[in-house]
């Protein structure tokens, strides 16, 4: 039996232990792009669980958990309200849960601790670190990741009906055996081993089994706890390990009571141990790794302009529905119902004084905008300093004076001989960034690829901030340094294509300006390739650079 055959095994287990405990389970996560396989999924959770209630991430509070009927309120007279498919009965599928915002899985999270959604089935279609949120995951029992399973290995038909009569027993033995389990592996929730005695006791109940038992404790730890662990249990000291406890007569009297043994119950934490360890993957700490450093940098993404529902720059209403995340516009609404009510009132025989419909209600928007930084990358190659160095400085410190008045934040990149360095990192310091620009030496090769390569990083790690950054390089654009440091202007000039291609696909805004003492035919077409705004400032003066730059980037 090949891995993948053993996975899908695996998911018809968790299929129908889930059917059979959906509220002490909760469900399950898929982890599986659009393909046969997931095809051959649906087709098992369909064939188990007949039609699903198909949910999205981006539904309404209204459609989740119901509503005001705006129709029916306003014909009946009194308030009436919708139904939300979160209180439909059955099986729950949740599709794209990758793009789950935070407060729709609280919601999520609520309606399953109530007990409303189970079973529910989350399909994770994410690349690389799109995932289902934490909250919502560590609720649900199972995680399985076919990412790299075959068609082929999917073939297996392993359904079969079973009747449970009466659910299995556990004792205080099994669910500590399972929380000291789940500690050596790093996992400190208590759902955990919660969970893990559930799937043991439904395993126990699908096998007509009155107990749990130690193979049903072996598959609860197996089913739930290798895609929560953290870290590996180190080997243990060779020392004589200390007696077990002995047990009391109470303990004896119960366990015969219940026609099983306690001693028998008690699996050896090794034999767990080593059953989990065999189903985490081989390259588990690199994974680990770099979890941890995509939850440091993680961000909300490109700012830009964001549109609100509850703060915010003002803007103009629209139509929408009323629900728990739209705030309506009263003034709006009743100037727009009031044309109509000569009209209305003809046709309806009614006392009220103000007939308002559906279709008047307009609401409340908003629109804020993120922080943002401009980025100067100032070419300090001997080529730019023997022509245009100083008009380029004082042409700098006139635009940081007016980022300063708007309050955005400058970031200062220097780039000449083999290498670019941040000079100065997002800030706010107007007396810093001058002294450090004041600071910038001249000469050397002009390595252009290298420092729209690094500008680009600095930039990609403000957006991941959630700030807006902006690119200014000023150059004379005589490229004659490769990314890999060696002197070749032919190859200089074609990294520096691809480094412009790049930033274009990025989407950052950007601008070049050329101070060389001629306009330079090649650096125009660098950006085309990045899609900036290209100037040409052969006999300009400082103050004119600035006025010039000033008036795109504040436009």
């Amino acid at each position: 039996m090949t891995s993948g055959q053993y996975i899908w095994m695996q998911v018809h287990l968790a299929l129908q232990l889930l059917a059979l405990d959906p509220q002490g389970l909760k469900g399950v996560v898929f982890r599986a792009r659009a393909g046969p396989v997931r095809d051959a999924l649906l087709s098992l959770i369909h064939k188990l669980a007949g039609p699903t209630t198909k949910l999205h991430p981006n539904m309404s509070d209204e459609q989740f958990f119901g509503g005001v009927d705006v129709v029916a309120t306003l014909a009946n007279g009194h308030l009436t309200k919708t139904t939300g498919l979160l209180h439909r009965s059955g099986w729950f599928e949740l599709t794209m849960a990758e793009r789950t915002p935070l407060q729709t899985a609280a919601r999520f999270c609520q309606a399953l601790d109530q007990g409303l959604i189970s079973p529910f089935v989350a399909l994770d279609e994410g690349v690389e670190d799109e995932t289902l949120p934490t909250l919502l995951k560590e609720r649900l029992a199972f995680h399985f990741d076919l990412s790299e399973l075959h068609h082929s290995e999917t073939d297996l038909d392993l359904f079969e009906s079973t009747e449970i009569t009466k659910a299995a027993l556990a004792s205080a033995s099994d669910m500590r055996t399972l929380t000291i389990l789940a500690q050596s592996f790093g996992i400190y929730s208590l759902r955990a081993p919660i969970l893990a005695l559930n799937v043991a006791k439904a395993n126990a109940a699908a096998n007509v089994r009155t107990s749990v038992e130690a193979e049903d404790l072996e598959i609860g730890a197996k089913m739930v706890f290798p895609s929560r662990a953290t870290l590996i249990p180190q080997a243990a000291d060779d020392q004589d390990p200390p007696p077990p406890p002995e047990e009391s007569a109470e303990e004896t009297a119960e366990a015969n009571k219940n026609g099983v043994s306690a001693k028998y119950l008690e699996l050896p934490n090794e034999l767990l141990i080593e059953a989990v360890n065999a189903l985490l993957p081989l390259d588990f700490l690199e994974i680990l790794k770099l979890q941890k450093s995509r939850a440091k940098t993680t961000g909300i993404g490109f700012g830009m302009q964001t549109k609100s529902k509850t703060r915010g720059r003002p803007k103009p209403p629209r139509k929408g529905k009323l629900d728990a995340q739209n705030r309506i516009d009263i003034v709006a609404t009743l100037r727009a119902a009031a044309p109509l009510q000569t009209i209305r009132r003809s046709q309806i025989n009614t006392n009220r004084q103000v007939l308002i419909y559906p279709d008047d209600i307009l609401i409340k928007r908003y629109e804020t905008r993120s922080e943002r930084v401009i980025i100067f990358a100032v070419d300090a190659s001997g080529s730019a300093a023997l022509a245009r160095l100083s008009e380029a400085k004082g042409a700098v410190e006139l635009l940081l004076g007016q980022a300063y008045a708007r309050r955005d934040q400058v970031a200062l990149v220097g780039f000449r001989n083999a290498q670019a360095d941040i000079l100065l990192p997002p800030t706010r310091s107007l007396v810093q960034t001058k002294r450090r620009l004041a600071e910038l030496p001249g000469g050397g090769g002009t390595p252009f690829a290298i420092g729209i390569k690094t500008a680009a990083e600095l930039a990609q790690k403000c957006a991941a901030q959630g700030k807006t950054p902006m690119i200014v390089i000023l150059t004379d654009g005589r490229a004659n340094i490769a990314l890999d440091g060696t002197h070749d202007r032919g190859t200089a000039m074609e990294n520096a294509h691809q480094m412009a291609r790049y930033i274009a696909s990025l989407g950052l805004r950007s601008v070049i300006m050329d101070v060389g003492n001629r306009p330079n035919q090649a650096l125009s077409h660098v950006a085309r390739d990045m899609q900036a705004r290209y100037f040409a400032l052969p006999r300009a003066d400082a103050l004119c650079i600035s006025n010039t730059v000033g008036a795109e980037l504040y436009t």
